[in-house]
């Protein structure tokens, strides 16, 4: 077992600061890469949640926007792997950092670009955020109860799903360097990865030959074999029964063996789920658990978040991992969901302080600390 992690040897530089680029470096620092995020440090009392998913990292400061900021960035670049960048599209051209500029010093480099609406198109310049890109894509429509408005969600479905499609893209553009030896651009939209999300969706409308609506499909709340359910104490539970033989065990532990074949008919589908909220209702959600344990009928309990990291199973999976913090305490942080056998990813390091580490990096660079001192000065870094 390697403990240095898939990705070690690639050196990715960060000047994204919106959570899609930053949650992206996490994954890949995760996996051994060295990665160095770059915030200019007017944004210092910017740094918040966001900040949390620096684990791993290096982060140093500097102004883009200044020549001498400008040739330390490109002193980085001749060492580096990876560029990612979140900059709405021509931003980065103005600053003299955009891909065509980038790769004529280093033609190896992978240069990712994360943004709402995706480089070219007529929504390239439009601000949004995750909330938009999720409607705009037709995601948020189904979200939520029937007859009532879209329920926007409590995680950044948009902003994940483009962190995790980017390092896809970085991964896939790394293993074609490895036969090319030539990098290449890499174009992602939180939009376009938020209707990369619906092939389940279109499928049932074309199926169906019916649209797809909110809470009202064979996967949200149309039968009773798809649902959530309120407990005795104001709990909830959730029912996965898809195929038949776990809606068989189902009705027989309830004593309705007579709903088995008519686990998707819709003639009676209000009945029987007006059935199964009464039983549930019956008993508390502790009683549930208890009662369903031995069952295989596909169900789960409503968790919180607190309740989830409490679990034996995210405990034992690892997905709960303590950190001591510089100040010598001890925080509960995200652990690896992906696990490789011979170079797994690890959480080594909490997230350094803002701009810890760019007094390091420039002498790294060869800078000397007179030089150092002036650019601090200078507003470079």
């Amino acid at each position: 077992m390697l403990k240095a992690g898939a990705l070690s040897g690639i050196t990715v530089v960060d000047i994204s600061r919106l959570l899609p680029g930053p949650f992206c470096t996490m994954i890949l620092a995760d996996h051994g890469a060295r990665v160095i995020a770059i915030e200019d440090r007017r944004y210092a009392a910017e740094a918040g949640a966001t900040f949390t998913v620096l684990r791993n990292k290096s982060h140093m400061t500097l102004n883009l926007k200044t020549e001498a900021g400008r040739a330390i960035f490109f002193d980085l670049i001749k060492r580096a792997d990876v560029i990612v960048e979140g900059f709405r599209p021509g931003v980065a051209g103005r600053l003299g950092v955009d891909y065509e500029s980038v790769s004529a010093v280093n033609s190896r480099i992978i240069y990712c670009s994360i943004t709402g609406y995706g480089q070219n198109g007529p929504c390239r310049e439009v601000a949004g955020h995750d909330v938009n890109y999720l409607s705009v894509a037709g995601v948020l429509d189904l979200i939520g109860e029937k007859n009532r408005p879209p329920s926007i969600p409590g995680i950044q479905i948009a902003d994940l799903t483009g962190g995790m499609n980017a390092v896809i893209g970085i991964l896939l553009a790394l293993y074609a360097r490895e036969k090319t030896g030539k990098g290449q651009y890499i174009d992602i939209s939180m939009t376009d990865g938020s209707l990369s999300l619906m092939p389940l969706a279109l499928s049932f409308r074309q199926i169906t030959g019916s649209p797809v609506t909110r809470s009202d499909s064979i996967l949200s709340h149309r039968y009773a074999c798809y649902n959530t359910y309120e407990t005795a104490d104001k709990r909830y539970l959730s029912i996965g029964a898809v195929e038949n033989r776990f809606w068989k065990n189902l009705c027989e532990y309830f004593g309705v063996p007579e709903y088995t074949p008519l686990q998707y008919d819709d003639s009676r589908r209000e009945e029987i789920i007006d059935f199964y909220r009464r039983k549930i209702r019956e008993k508390t959600l502790a009683q549930w658990e208890k009662e369903f344990s031995p069952l295989d009928i596909c169900w789960g309990s409503v968790r919180t978040l607190e309740e989830a990291l409490e679990s034996s199973l995210f405990q034992e999976r690892g997905m709960v991992v303590e950190l001591k913090e510089k100040d010598g305490r001890r925080s509960r942080v995200l652990g690896i969901p992906v696990k490789l056998s011979r170079t797994p990813g690890s959480v080594r390091t909490p997230p350094p302080g803002f701009g810890e580490d760019t007094h390091d990096i420039l002498r790294e660079l060869g800078y000397t600390d007179e030089k150092i001192r002036d650019l601090f000065d200078q507003g470079v870094v």
